[in-house]
């Protein structure tokens, strides 16, 4: 008894022992690959974003913060009003959503210093006579308002597709008007059926309408916004109509047919252009080349003649 005693009780320890270190062993390996699990989850993470900032395009990861460093710079030497000037004219080109003016000054800013270093290594490697720093400083300057350059080109060639797409739309929104359309919705009609300068610009004059903006505050905004003249004709007739109570269709046949005459004058006066336009390629490109095709046979026997004289 005693025997079978003292062998139970060694079991029941040998047992509790085996089990104590099991269940230490099992929360060790737990902790242990609890860890492993962390380090492998934020190895993931870090691997999971460097491999996400590496799929960024080139411009997102380079590029545009290079520009903000350009921009900070740009702003510190920007003159007072420059930045709001810089606006309105991108406003004017059609550029205002996708480049702002930050980016215009940075723009600007990477020209300047992209063509110094240029024109540094030139002058470095290239020689340093006067005329070649004459030559550079020349050309620094020209990278530096080549973008000014750029944008008054966009905002001539937004401002002549206006003018031309805007006698037409005139005609389109008379036909609706007088078809028994009001004018808001006559010009939402067009606007569907049209596109351009000129329809993204009635488009956003009907959204301001609808926002809540009174008809000729919209209408000064939309002056503001393009500054072609023939436009501000027809806004300022359609300011007076609403204030005198003229009938809006009356108003807008009026200013169809005074554009459409203008347009027929512009394009008389450019036809009136071409003769004096076409005079300097032909004396420059066209002339020379008609001499040597009609003068050269005889030049080249008065030259035999005279070798054979002699």
């Amino acid at each position: 008894m005693t025997t079978l005693l003292l062998f139970l009780s060694l079991t029941s320890l040998f047992t509790s022992v085996f089990l104590l270190c099991m269940s230490t062993g099992m929360a060790v390996n737990n902790r242990v690959s609890v860890r492993s699990s962390l380090k492998k989850l934020d190895a993931y993470g870090r691997i999971s974003a460097l491999q996400e900032e590496l799929a960024r395009p080139f411009l997102d990861r380079v590029i545009i913060p290079v520009m903000r460093i350009f921009t900070k710079i740009g702003k510190r030497l920007t003159p007072a009003g420059y930045l709001e000037n810089i606006r309105h004219r991108l406003e004017l080109a059609g550029k205002a959503k996708d480049f702002d003016a930050d980016r215009f000054l940075a723009f600007k800013g990477f020209c300047l210093i992209a063509s110094g270093g240029l024109i540094s290594l030139f002058v470095l490697f290239g020689g340093r006579s006067a005329a070649q720093v004459l030559l550079g400083a020349i050309f620094i300057v020209f990278c530096f308002f080549l973008p000014d350059l750029w944008l008054g080109r966009r905002m001539a060639k937004r401002q002549k597709a206006i003018r031309l797409a805007l006698p037409d739309m005139l005609d389109l929104l008379t036909i609706s008007v007088e078809a028994g359309l009001g004018f808001d919705a006559a010009l939402h009609k067009v606007v569907k059926n049209t596109t351009g300068p000129l329809s993204e610009e009635f488009f956003r004059l009907l959204q301001e309408i609808q926002l809540g903006t009174s008809r000729s505050e919209a209408f000064r905004n939309l002056g503001r916004r393009t500054q072609v003249d023939e436009l501000g004709s027809f806004i300022l007739a359609m300011l007076q109509a609403e204030v005198f109570g003229i009938s809006i269709g009356k108003v807008l046949r009026v200013q169809a047919k005074e554009l459409r005459i203008k347009r027929q004058q512009r394009a008389e006066e450019m036809a009136q252009k071409a003769p004096v336009k076409i005079i300097f390629p032909l004396v420059i490109c066209i002339f020379p080349a008609v001499l040597v095709v009609i003068m050269g046979p005889a030049v080249i026997q008065i030259y035999e003649s005279i070798l054979k004289s002699f």
